[in-house]
């Protein structure tokens, strides 16, 4: 047979299933015809199978000949290079992928893809080497290409975020910072700004362009009829690519354990990163069944949920990393719940409620949410049973300074921006003998925050990185800081729960949005309101006070040590109880026939004037026109054609 034929039969058998069939075919052909032209595109086919099927050793001698016979075939370079990458090979897999962007220096419209691709792969790997700038210009220079490709748009924007780069949206080739603005990924947009009606319209519109619509799914016809259980219990599914050592495994450790299985019966349904460690086998015992769906493809695991008969999915992933949001999508149960992953809307038509508290999302804010607000005594939960290394560290230890006061915070990089960073400088320059300690980010991300510091007349020495270090000894070194220090707008959740559980005041300012106000929650929770500042004014004037009265820091030090064991933020019980309170509230409104339909009116119009408002000239938690400013361009579009009114900022003349 020749080249096509071949190719036509190693798919027939690939789609009846018999793939090491195909591979057969494949070396079989090879072997009969090692001087035909096209032997390199039969070795590329068979490296490709070879590793889809997990052989990595045999797929990277594919991709070698395939190599080897016709060097300027970019497949077999790119794919080459992905081949070294899964055995661990990283700084072959770069030079390779290198020498493919090298080669394509001019390209062609048949070309694009592969130069697209091979930078693609560059970022990826250089990112997770904390190469951040390397990463960026690769990202840049995809952009130059294939200016519109979404995804490398939103991992550039992250890029330039962790790179302290601002602005933030910088114009490449044609595009504009107002389309950057409105194809932000919803985590990045939250690093970015405090906008809760944009951030509500970016995330439906990455629903719509990069989740896409599903050409089957379940609609509340398909359930009619589902009734709680005899026994009384509701099946609730938690999903998540997090439940292992992550923030958010840390916080739900305990609470699963403690659910009442007389009212509830417990699946977990986990998506994530494949390694066991002390978090997820905790996890994994103590709720009642553990599925691992990471082999399964969307089709196949909705259909599980389905089979299961679960009544209430809750998604703790939300617009996050291996969020399987295609899956929910599908619908696979009647209800579906936004919680903790991700902080804000989903945005989403499948998903009907949030959860929240009165301080995360007050009251007359719930237009800024797709789903129906349900709120909890606080919305976090947290693990009373965390470990804490028995070895503490002195501050010498750390590098910081026996006197003086201890500013820290251990958010990472990408939630800075530079109105963060000018009230960090004034206050450094205010309190004397003060430092500021933060988590490391990498040498780039790190030097040039050591930069930017300079440049407000603060000395690079005053400044403290903190290594990596295990979740167990970063918090027994967590009591040397004397006052956590948020950011914003996208200010510290977990982070801030640790710091506070260590007994280390919290010093925050909430904007408007999810993200900006769930520190002030979690300070509220833990019974120190008199840490969460009005305005960026008196957040600046309090860091500075307490800064120079070290005996006020460790009266709130003592505070919050003695409140601990009774405040509402570590009383797992009273949230696991809430939490089951409000599983039979929402169950019975789907009874009742009152499920909420989630509202996307005038999404991709709010879309369009959000992202046109200059976010890095201004903090937009803190402006004081924000509302009438979204009503007067509302206004200004219906007068030239006209817009259906919503409930947001458009609304019905009485």
């Amino acid at each position: 047979m020749n080249i096509f034929e071949l190719f036509a039969a190693a798919q027939n058998m690939e789609r009846s299933g018999d793939r090491a069939g195909a591979i057969a075919l494949y070396q079989q052909w090879a072997e009969e015809n090692p001087t035909d032209p096209s032997l390199h595109a039969c070795h590329f086919n068979l490296g490709t199978l070879l590793l889809n099927a997990g052989e990595v050793h045999s797929a990277l001698l594919a991709f070698n000949e395939s190599v080897r016979l016709r060097p300027d075939f970019m497949p077999s370079v790119i794919s080459l290079g992905s081949a070294l990458e899964r055995l661990g090979q990283m700084d072959l897999a770069i030079s390779y992928w290198r020498q493919a962007v090298n080669q394509l220096s001019t390209v062609a419209s048949d070309t694009v893809s592969y130069k697209v691709t091979a930078l693609k792969q560059l970022a990826r790997v250089l990112t997770q080497q904390q190469q951040v700038a390397d990463a960026e210009e690769m990202l840049r220079l995809s952009l130059d290409v294939a200016p519109y490709n979404r995804e490398e748009l939103q991992h550039w924007l992250n890029a330039r975020q962790r790179l302290c780069k601002w602005p933030v949206p910088s114009p490449v080739g044609p595009i504009k910072p107002a389309e950057m603005v409105a194809g932000m990924a919803p985590l990045t947009l939250a690093y970015y700004t405090d906008d809760p009606m944009l951030a509500l319209a970016v995330a439906a519109n990455y629903c719509r362009r990069d989740v896409g619509w599903p050409e089957t799914f379940k609609t509340s016809a398909d359930f009619e009829g589902r009734r709680r259980r005899e026994d009384g219990r509701l099946r609730i599914g938690y999903v998540s690519s997090d439940l292992r050592g992550h923030a958010i495994g840390y916080l739900t450790s305990e609470m699963f354990s403690l659910h009442d299985r007389s009212r509830v019966e417990v699946f977990a349904f986990f998506c994530g990163f494949q390694m066991e460690d002390p978090t997820m086998l905790r996890i994994r015992g103590s709720v009642d069944h553990w599925y691992d769906i990471n082999g399964l493809d969307d089709e196949k695991a909705a259909a599980l949920i389905e089979e299961l008969g679960i009544d209430i999915l809750v998604d703790i992933n939300g617009h996050t990393k291996d969020a399987r949001t295609r899956m929910l999508a599908r619908r696979p149960a009647p209800v579906i719940i936004n919680w903790l992953g991700f902080p804000g809307t989903a945005g989403s038509p499948y998903h009907h409620y949030i959860i929240a508290d009165d301080v995360i999302i007050p009251p007359g804010s719930e237009r800024y949410y797709s789903e129906q607000v349900m709120r909890l005594p606080c919305y976090q939960p947290n693990d009373r049973k965390r470990v804490v290394s028995p070895k503490v560290p002195t501050r010498a230890d750390c590098g910081l300074p026996e006197e003086g006061t201890v500013f820290c915070c251990f958010n990472g990089m990408q939630k800075l921006t530079r109105f963060t960073l000018e009230r960090w400088v004034e206050i450094l320059r205010r309190v004397d003998n003060s430092v500021l300690w933060i988590l490391a980010a990498g040498k780039e991300s790190d030097g040039r925050f050591l930069e930017l510091m300079a440049a407000g007349g603060i000395d690079p020495s005053r400044i403290i990185f903190a290594p990596y270090a295990a979740n167990a000894d970063h918090m027994a070194r967590y009591p040397l800081a004397d006052l956590f220090l948020d950011n914003s707008p996208y200010g510290a959740h977990t982070t801030a729960s640790d710091a506070l559980w260590a007994g280390v005041p919290v010093l925050t300012v909430p904007g408007r949005g999810f993200h900006s106000r769930v520190c002030a929650s979690l300070v509220m929770a833990a019974g120190i309101p008199e840490l969460v500042c009005l305005d960026p004014r008196e957040y600046v004037e309090k860091a500075v006070h307490l800064g120079n009265d070290r005996p006020a820091l460790l009266a709130l030090k003592q505070k919050l040590l003695a409140l601990r064991g009774q405040s509402v933020l570590f009383d797992t019980d009273l949230f696991v109880r809430s939490m089951e309170d409000l599983f039979d509230q929402v169950w019975s409104e789907w009874e009742a026939g009152q499920l909420p339909v989630p509202d996307l009116t005038n999404l991709d119009t709010y879309l369009e004037i959000g992202s046109a408002f200059d976010h890095d000239l201004e903090e937009f938690a803190f402006v004081a026109d924000y509302e009438e400013r979204y009503r007067a361009r509302m206004a200004h579009r219906h007068a030239l054609t006209p817009q259906p009114y919503d409930t947001r900022f458009w609304l019905r003349p009485e």
